[in-house]
């Protein structure tokens, strides 16, 4: 091979490199803006979704799902546990902020508190959560607003039916015998065996 396409060779082989590891940055640089992933510290207890979140480093975010951009997911600091998965209701506001932004719900005294919306920052829309029906009676309490609910709790199996009783069967009437029909005075025509002519 010649010393000018040796050089070619080289010269695309490190252009080529070089490309590549340039893409291999771009989809980490999107990656936050994409999954909104925020990293929360709290220093006491709160509540999201249907688990008490204790106090610590947690890393929030969205479901990677082109379909469905309402579940909100929390693993713990090194994102090698998943602490709780939650189906989000679509929450607006006017004003987008610059910062993370989130809300909760009033909660009584002695009760964590429970976060209401997580907006992302530079968004208008963010994430309401919803809460298990026995947590919304204990919220509803505190809250001026009502507390949206999407859990179901589980439907108590039904009480047994007995069977119902049989119901008396009326026994069957013999069929009167049938009377004897007086035979009328009746008198048969006779009809033609041989074809007439038709006019």
């Amino acid at each position: 091979m010649s010393r000018k396409v040796r050089s070619f060779y080289i010269g695309a082989l490190a252009v080529t490199g070089v490309g590549l590891l340039g893409m291999s940055f771009v989809p980490k640089a999107h990656a936050d803006a994409w999954d909104k992933m925020t990293i929360v510290t709290v220093n006491e207890p709160i509540i999201a979704g249907n688990k008490v979140l204790d106090p610590g480093t947690y890393v929030w975010k969205l479901l990677d799902s082109p379909s469905d951009r309402h579940v909100v997911q929390i693993f713990d600091k090194d994102q090698q546990h998943l602490q709780e998965t939650i189906l989000a209701i679509p929450n607006y506001r006017l004003q987008p902020t610059g910062h993370t932004q989130f809300s909760f719900w009033e909660t009584p005294a002695g009760v964590p508190k429970a976060v209401r919306a997580w907006f992302y920052p530079g968004d208008n829309f963010g994430q309401e959560f919803a809460y298990p029906k026995k947590l919304v009676a204990q919220l509803a309490s505190a809250a001026p607003v009502p507390v949206p609910t999407n859990y179901r709790e589980p439907e108590p199996a039904p009480a047994p039916q007995p069977a119902p009783a049989p119901e008396p069967q009326a026994q069957p009437t013999p069929a009167p015998e049938p009377q004897p029909q007086a035979q009328a005075n009746t008198t048969v025509a006779q009809v033609p065996t041989q074809p007439q002519s038709l006019p």
